[in-house]
């Protein structure tokens, strides 16, 4: 029972993220884009949450946050082609400067969830700091700073 109710709290918190955070965006172009990355959020923050042991470990669970970075992952070029922007957005207007790196960067991701073993949670652990990593990477060159 306790699980069942762990698993409903989480996915109700999930599932009004993404409403959060389109709230106010006037741009379909950037409202779906950012539900892409949305996706990624939540898939990495329950891997993550599994790996820190904030959430008990679930082989089937973190398969599934897997298979959401890969296939979010390979939406991220597609999602952002369209150069539009809102004031709501983070993206800076160096993704389309630097197209190529950006998808590259975007791949990257992709093959580090590939890599990423989610059998065991010492695995999920081991696997976690490649793909921060691939976020960190590309936050840092095409995402507003955050204060």
């Amino acid at each position: 029972m306790k699980k069942f109710l762990v698993t409903l709290a989480l996915g109700a918190t999930l599932a009004g993220t993404g409403f959060a955070m389109t709230e106010g965006v006037e741009n379909e172009a950037v409202k779906a884009r950012m539900m892409v990355m949305d996706g990624v959020k939540n898939a990495t923050g329950a891997l993550g949450a599994m790996a820190k042991g904030e959430m008990e470990f679930d082989a089937d669970k973190a398969a599934e946050a897997r298979q959401a970075l890969i296939d979010h992952a390979a939406e991220i070029p597609a999602a952002f082609e369209a150069q539009e922007m809102d004031p709501k957005s983070t993206a800076l207007p160096a993704i389309w400067e630097n197209w190529a790196d950006f998808e590259e960067k975007a791949k990257a991701l992709g093959a580090a969830a590939e890599e990423l073993d989610t059998s065991a949670v010492e695995w999920v652990q081991a696997g976690m700091g490649d793909l921060g990593g691939t976020c960190a990477a590309c936050h840092k060159a095409y995402r507003v700073k955050k204060d």
